[in-house]
């Protein structure tokens, strides 16, 4: 019963943070780059980003803690099959890299954006979308690592 509870804590994080990416990349950025000048777009992604973001938080500490406490019912490390250390590797990388586009570009484009330099909240933004591009990326990989080498 613990560990069905702790799998699916995992998967609901998983799909919050990686559907979030998908449909921000996918389907939201195609739109208000044709649709809305460079005020309001960045104005709009940083409120997106705003309300987005606490989310990716409580799903990254989801998953690192439901995917270790699943590995303690594995019993541990040595006792899980490698497609597990696949997973926690590519976890692990995709959490410093939100960390990394939360502190920095992020930071640095909501800086912009109050300030109406939108050159400078464009080029953030720039950075922001190719981060999500990786993460979004190894989110999928990982999905697949689950399926594949299971």
């Amino acid at each position: 019963m613990f560990y069905n509870t702790l799998t699916l804590l995992h998967v609901l994080a998983s799909v919050i943070w990686v559907g979030g990416m998908f449909f921000a990349h996918q389907c939201l950025r195609p739109a208000a780059i044709t649709t809305l000048e460079p005020p309001l777009r960045l104005s709009l992604w940083r409120g997106v980003f705003g309300r987005f973001f606490p989310w990716v938080w409580v799903s990254v500490i989801a998953l690192l803690l439901s995917g270790h406490l699943m590995i303690g019912q594995m019993g541990g490390m040595a006792a899980v099959p490698m497609h597990v250390h696949i997973m926690l590797s590519i976890g692990y990388l995709m959490a410093a890299l939100y960390a990394y586009l939360y502190f920095v570009p992020f930071a640095a484009m909501k800086r912009a954006v109050m300030a109406g330099d939108w050159p400078a909240a464009g080029a953030a933004l720039n950075r922001i979308r190719a981060l999500v591009g990786t993460n979004l990326t190894l989110g999928l990989l990982n999905i697949a690592v689950v399926f594949v080498l299971r």
